[in-house]
């Protein structure tokens, strides 16, 4: 088997990790992990996290918010594999009820997955996932009117 088939697998096996997060269970995505120290995580339920202990508390926070889904499909933009590193950005679509809605609805999430390679395997290193998957107005990054908030902000 070559590099590329072994990351193919890598990165099938994180498509049904994610059917998997749909239904609230998080650990298939533990197994993805590499278990050095320095693994990261950011998802859209909380800060930035890092190391081992950091990814499985944040995914079990993002995992606890869905339930009943199942993943629909994925839109990759970019692959590319080098030497010991490889990376994804990809758009992960699923259904799942979320937070205390008993209807299901739909989710898609912009992802960037970093691997690794560690002996035969490709072990996911980072993960980013947040919901930007169209444009945006400039002032939503800072989550209203920037000349208002500025204004409301003491100087330094």
């Amino acid at each position: 088997m070559t590099s590329s088939q072994d990351l193919g697998h890598a990165i099938e096996a994180s498509h049904r990790a994610l059917d998997e997060i749909a239904r609230g269970d998080p650990s298939a995505f533990f197994e993805l992990y590499s278990r050095r120290d320095d693994v990261t995580i950011a998802n859209p339920f909380g800060p930035p996290g890092r190391g081992r202990a950091q990814v499985e508390e944040a995914g079990r926070r993002a995992a606890s918010n869905y339930r009943d889904g199942r993943a629909i499909g994925f839109e990759n933009f970019a692959t590319f594999e080098g030497g010991e590193l490889a990376y994804t950005l990809e758009i992960e679509r699923f259904e799942a009820k979320v937070g205390d809605s008993e209807v299901p609805g739909s989710v898609a999430l912009r992802v960037t997955s970093i691997y690794r390679r560690e002996g035969e395997a490709w072990k996911l290193v980072h993960r980013h996932a947040d919901p930007i998957t169209s444009p945006r107005a400039a002032e939503s990054v800072t989550g209203g009117s920037l000349s208002g908030r500025l204004r409301a902000e003491p100087a330094r």
